[in-house]
């Protein structure tokens, strides 16, 4: 008899004195929508006296799939976790903290994002209950494929994730029997060396809490004795996965001021001054020295700097002065000076102390504190802009604030625009920014130095100016409601000739103040109407677009639509569409078009894409009108693709962009090793027969053409 098939995930739960939390934990995982055929739940009993080996045996008795594994006490979740990880036969692995439970699609969810991207890690979104803090930059949306430069994962290094057992095999990964940060490194390792990352956002796949009793292991195992052997060994796996460089510094950072600084600050003074000077010190001192760089140095907060700066001196009374007062100390207030803000702690400019000035200089790091009020279209075909703006711990005195306009992908200069300051009563702080109000005016006719504003995407800012000290921050995710400021499209007249533009504001996903110019018509004059962005089924890299003429343009004499391929530098593409005769759903007359752009010869960067109506030159509508223009959206179901170009293979990530989400590429050539992963994985599947990131099948011997 053939044995039976491994199951998707092994979850695993070390337990340890874990009632009533437990009871809830294990049955989350048997409610699990990807089933119990799939399924199993291997739960290490770590010598508990409680009574959780009885709830785990009675809870066996009627789940199959649930294997409990008794054994003596080790005093951390390492040991039972690697126990389980010794038993596994899952194609993933979940560890699941006997305090926490699962969503119950959350398996189902992750195991799809795996299998559909070839990641090695996903990560699930974590919820919380009875307020126990979670990372939440990192789960703002959905992310099929990524890595830990490219987005917020490394902010969490918790075990609470689906792993392929493969890649924790192949490194012969476990887990460090520490009683705290044992689990960091081992994510750590994870992370670097997986062939992708995912992250489910739109599901509240895991839930952490607090026990009933506050016994949780990181809260009872929370000192510095259980915390220093873990710390030294996050650093030492982040180097051995990676060379000096911006790259490593990037995590490197994460560990100065979490691992390091953080505990320093908040325990070193706490235990004896024995232990502190030669148990504890020595270590703290040799990782500033190691591992803190200059580059790293330069990005820590102040507070942070000034800890380092302490112990690569090796002034350790001074370093323990600064971490007992540490919370007095914060409240501290500023100093402004030439254009610089400065901490105004004990040791600022004192000349006993002898700490440099850029120890505490926090300039760049006040927060700046602005809002939209109102946005609107005057008569004249200028958009007004009202709000305020102030840097906080700063007094708006004699402000000389300014809109700035960049093109979107472009080098050319920025366009500043003055603005007119006027009172802001009712913020905070006694009056102290009472003249942050500010009024603004951008004709796009005229604001690019007398000249209309180029056509493209145009991203806000606001340089914010108080005391000689500058901030230059993005403009608008703060705002008043929908009613005030979200003026809708603007034809306008611009330029000598007197031709007009369409000039439409919009919010970014991140909420900032945008302006179209030009690229998008929306309502006013779309000429179409796409129905369907496909890739083609025979030819690699090549993109169908399918739609209908509206009646206005169909009934046009001489006007052709093009599709429009444009990228941040000017460089334009254009096909031309192809007409064919039907009828719609009323039975009059219509024109369907399809048009195909060979995405694949487009160079590397970011290409919008938009379809144009113009006249019988292609340029100008009749009359000498300018073109119409209509979004081509973003499909969800829309995937990426790859071709060879010369030999190397590209790709070709579909993005959305814009007031109407407006379809774009991104086009790139591929990373060497993850074009190698992707082979093996397809060499690794029956028939050799891998499905592409399009939704047509690849096969191993096909050759697509280059270019």
């Amino acid at each position: 008899m053939p044995p039976a098939p491994p199951p998707r995930v092994s979850v695993i739960v070390p337990a340890y004195n874990a009632m009533p939390e437990l009871t809830r934990a294990i049955t989350s995982a048997m409610d699990q929508t990807l089933g119990l055929d799939q399924i199993e739940i291997i739960a290490v009993n770590d010598g508990s006296t409680d009574g959780t080996g009885a709830e785990l045996e009675r809870l066996a008795h009627g789940c199959p799939a649930l294997r409990v594994v008794h054994q003596e006490n080790s005093g951390c979740a390492g040991r039972p976790r690697n126990t389980g990880l010794d038993l596994a036969r899952g194609d993933f692995v979940f560890f699941l903290d006997s305090d926490d439970y699962l969503g119950p699609d959350a398996l189902r969810r992750m195991v799809a994002m795996a299998d559909e991207n070839g990641t090695d890690v996903v990560l699930g979104k974590i919820a919380s209950v009875g307020g126990r803090a979670v990372p939440r930059a990192v789960f703002s949306h959905n992310q099929p494929r990524t890595d830990v430069f490219s987005s917020a994962a490394y902010l969490t290094l918790g075990p609470w994730k689906l792993f392929r057992r493969s890649l924790i095999e192949r490194l012969g990964l476990r887990f460090p029997p520490y009683r705290n940060c044992e689990d960091k490194p081992f994510t750590v390792a994870a992370y670097l060396n997986a062939s992708g990352i995912s992250v489910v956002a739109d599901y509240d796949c895991y839930y952490v809490r607090y026990r009933e009793d506050r016994r949780n292991l990181t809260l009872v195992a929370g000192d510095l004795v259980h915390r220093m052997d873990g710390i030294g060994l996050c650093f030492e796996t982040v180097a051995r996965y990676l060379e000096p460089g911006p790259r490593r510094d990037r995590l490197m950072r994460r560990h100065v001021e979490w691992e390091l600084c953080g505990p320093l600050r908040g325990l070193l003074w706490r235990e004896s001054e024995e232990d502190a000077r030669e148990r504890f010190y020595p270590r703290f001192r040799h990782w500033a020295r190691t591992w803190a760089t200059d580059a790293i140095r330069r990005q820590i907060d102040a507070p942070d700097r000034l800890l380092v700066h302490l112990l690569r001196a090796d002034r350790f009374e001074d370093v323990m002065t600064v971490a007992r007062n540490a919370k007095e100390d914060a409240r501290r207030g500023h100093v402004v000076d030439k254009g610089r803000v400065y901490w105004a702690h004990p040791f600022f400019r004192d000349p006993a102390a002898s700490v440099p000035d850029e120890c505490f200089d926090v300039t760049d790091r006040l927060p700046v504190r602005h809002r939209l009020e109102g946005a609107r279209w005057r008569g004249d075909g200028v958009l007004e802009l009202t709000g305020h703006a102030y840097i906080e711990h700063i007094a708006a005195l004699e402000p000389g604030t300014e809109l700035v306009l960049r093109r979107y992908q472009s080098d050319r200069p920025e366009v500043r625009l003055p603005t007119t300051p006027r009172s802001a009563p009712g913020l905070p702080d006694d009056g102290r920014y009472e003249m942050a109000g500010f009024t603004a005016e951008i004709d796009p006719a005229t604001a690019d130095g007398g000249a209309p504003l180029e056509r493209g995407l145009w991203n806000i800012y606001l340089d914010v100016r108080a005391q000689g000290v500058s901030r230059t921050v993005r403009f608008g995710n703060d705002r008043e409601g929908d009613e005030a400021t979200h003026p809708g499209p603007r034809r306008v007249v611009a330029g000598p000739e007197g031709r007009t533009t369409v000039v439409t504001p919009y919010f970014t996903p991140y909420g900032n103040l945008s302006l179209d110019v030009g690229q998008v018509a929306h309502h006013l004059d779309a000429p179409c109407r796409v129905t369907e962005v496909v890739w083609h089924a025979a030819r690699s890299g090549v993109l169908v677009v399918s739609g209908r003429l509206t009646c206005e343009a169909g009934e046009e004499d001489g006007g052709r639509l093009l599709l429009r391929a444009e990228n941040g530098r000017g460089a334009v593409r254009e096909v031309p569409v192809r007409y064919v005769e039907s009828m719609d759903p009323a039975g009059a007359p219509a024109r369907d078009f399809t048009v195909r752009l060979p995405v694949r010869r487009l160079s590397r960067g970011r290409w919008t894409l938009t379809l144009v109506m113009g006249g019988a030159d292609g340029a100008d509508g009749a009359g000498g009108e300018p073109c119409r223009a209509a979004v081509v959206p973003r499909f969800a179901r829309l995937g990426g693709t790859r071709w060879l170009r010369f030999g190397r293979p590209y790709y070709a990530k579909p993005l959305a962009w814009g007031p109407a989400m407006a379809l774009a590429f991104e086009v790139a050539p591929v990373r060497v090793a993850t074009g190698a992963r992707r082979r093996l994985r397809r060499l690794r599947r029956p028939g050799g027969v891998a499905v592409g990131t399009g939704g047509s099948p690849v096969r191993d011997t096909e050759r697509v053409p280059a270019g």
